[in-house]
């Protein structure tokens, strides 16, 4: 299954980015043992993904859409979060460390440690593309 969501870059709209992914997952994994511990879990990586791009990538462009595009099949989740920014730069990343209180940088570290792979495509047609995958058992 496949599904697509275009929103204003504005945090007002974080509830709808939420309830999007968990409504559309939900009818997948609903009704599974563990769908609490996971729906979180994917709502953080979404939650962080999101306010990212408005907070950073259309920062000063607010008017320009994100757009989310989100597919499951036999267990993997894939969801892109396009973005028209500037683009980040991972070569110039540091994972931050307790002992400096760095006030950012930890929205990478989190993604890496909810979802089994994360991907950051820069400037492909103009757009910038974060691409999360996990797998998501149905049992």
């Amino acid at each position: 299954m496949r599904t697509e969501l275009q929103i204003p870059s504005d945090l007002q709209f974080l509830t709808v980015v939420e309830n999007w992914l968990l409504g559309a997952l939900g009818i997948e994994f609903g009704d599974t043992a563990d769908w609490q511990k996971q729906s979180g879990r994917l709502r953080l990586a979404l939650v962080e993904a999101y306010s990212n791009v408005v907070r950073h990538a259309h920062r000063d462009q607010p008017q320009v859409p994100v757009i989310m595009r989100l597919e499951w099949s036999d267990g993997t989740v894939r969801l892109e979060v396009w973005d028209r920014g500037d683009g980040y730069d991972l070569e110039t990343y540091l994972a931050p460390s307790p002992e400096d209180f760095q006030d950012g940088g930890y929205g990478w570290l989190i993604l890496n440690r909810l979802m089994d792979k994360v991907e950051y495509r820069l400037q492909m047609g103009g757009q910038n593309c974060l691409i999360l995958e996990t797998t998501l058992s149905a049992e």
